[in-house]
């Protein structure tokens, strides 16, 4: 997962903010200056102040969570031999606000860096959860025919080129097989995107490392394609699709809203929501895609979300560090027999839901130091500790 190092600075890099190339410098120069480690915990709070965005408005229900005075969550946990105590461990990793929900119930809420309940939180690479069940949905109202269908049929970018016969499911899965490298090959991508070239026409140049399904590397162009795949496939964008088959049919409290590049939703990354609403979107998952007696989005879907028998989707897959934790549709799944699958961001952003004792977890932060390694498992076990004593 190292390989997502730079994705926060590169995200800001993509941002467009209009035709002009001057303009373009100028917002480049904001976005970087925005991902500088000391303004991290800021940019991370108003990011729908400095970038531009898509408001993906909410109905005029709200599903209301229970909630109960803060508990005290556990003196500490240990990760490979070594003791962390809890505060501590929220300290270092510079955590910005926190909410443990256990049935329906709101058991711990707290909030750093002059955030509140009503502060948007950015979710970085959390956001491809939220195209992963985009995706499920245009499938079950038949405007994509299934995970199986190559991604030429719906990008015309791709015709005739190595990438148009690659499934669906393998970008999905983050097993494209696309000759591209996170670290090595982004700066590029934003770079000529951002002086304006097509997002797929840019995509539509690499070539084809290996076979899809052979590895798993996590791509973030990925998740660009599958955003262009459901925008292409039902002439709508996705905040707009969002906004209308997700985002209002889950009751959040709040507008939500999706981070530009030329004029595009940023699929890989850039949604802004409250720490609750993250919440009541895993709760969707929790539930089985079942909100309120309605199935909005397909058992089945969640069901192969969580599928990680291929050996390419198992933790430890390609014995790669990057690799430690499963995955599956745009979803992290642990090694374990709970049941738990994780959303994450770079710098420190987690949707943990726990089926087996009916928990959420909500964290994000502002942390330079996320690749250390041992990271996320870490992590895990900071959630796990926390789900396993909570009452």
């Amino acid at each position: 997962m190292k390989k997502r190092k730079k994705r926060g600075i590169l995200v800001g890099a993509v941002v467009i903010f209009g035709a002009c190339f001057g303009k373009k410098i100028k917002h480049l120069y904001i976005s970087l200056n925005s991902f500088k480690d000391e303004n991290l915990a800021y940019t991370f709070q108003h990011t729908p102040e400095i970038q531009p965005t898509k408001k993906i408005s909410k109905g005029e229900n709200t599903f209301q969570f229970l909630k109960e005075e803060n508990i005290v969550l556990s003196d500490g946990f240990s990760f490979e031999d070594v003791y962390y105590p809890f505060e501590k461990f929220m300290e270092d990793t510079k955590t910005s606000a926190m909410l443990v929900i256990k049935d329906d119930i709101i058991k711990y809420e707290k909030y750093f860096f002059g955030g509140d309940e009503h502060t948007l939180f950015s979710s970085n690479s959390m956001g491809k959860s939220f195209v992963s069940a985009l995706m499920g949905i245009a499938i079950s109202q038949g405007y994509i025919g299934s995970v199986e269908e190559p991604i030429g049929k719906y990008i015309k970018e791709f015709i005739g080129t190595e990438l148009e016969n690659i499934p669906i499911k393998a970008c999905l899965q983050m097993a494209s097989g696309i000759d591209f490298d996170e670290d090595r090959d982004m700066s590029g991508f934003s770079l000529r995107t951002l002086m304006g070239s097509p997002a797929m026409k840019v995509i539509s140049k690499y070539g084809v490392q290996e076979e899809p399904f052979t590895y798993r590397r996590y791509l973030s162009i990925n998740t660009e394609i599958l955003g262009q795949v459901i925008t292409n496939a039902t002439g709508q964008s996705l905040g707009e699709y969002m906004e209308k088959n997700l985002w209002k049919k889950i009751d959040p409290d709040k507008d939500a809203y999706w981070t530009l590049s030329n004029e595009t939703e940023l699929a890989m990354g850039g949604l802004s929501v409250s720490l609750r609403d993250y919440a009541r979107f895993a709760r969707l998952y929790l539930n089985e895609g079942n909100y309120n007696g309605k199935q909005i989005l397909e058992k089945e879907w969640i069901e192969d979300t969580m599928d990680i028998h291929a050996k390419y989707s198992k933790p430890g897959a390609n014995q790669d560090d990057n690799n430690a934790i499963g995955y599956g549709y745009q979803w992290w799944i642990p090694e374990g027999n709970q049941g738990e699958f994780m959303a994450i961001g770079v710098y420190g952003q987690w949707i943990y839901v726990n089926p087996s004792n009916n928990v959420i977890i909500v964290k994000t932060s502002a942390d330079p130091n996320f690749t250390q390694k041992g990271y996320e498992l870490k992590h895990v076990e900071f959630f796990r500790e926390i789900a396993k004593k909570i009452s």
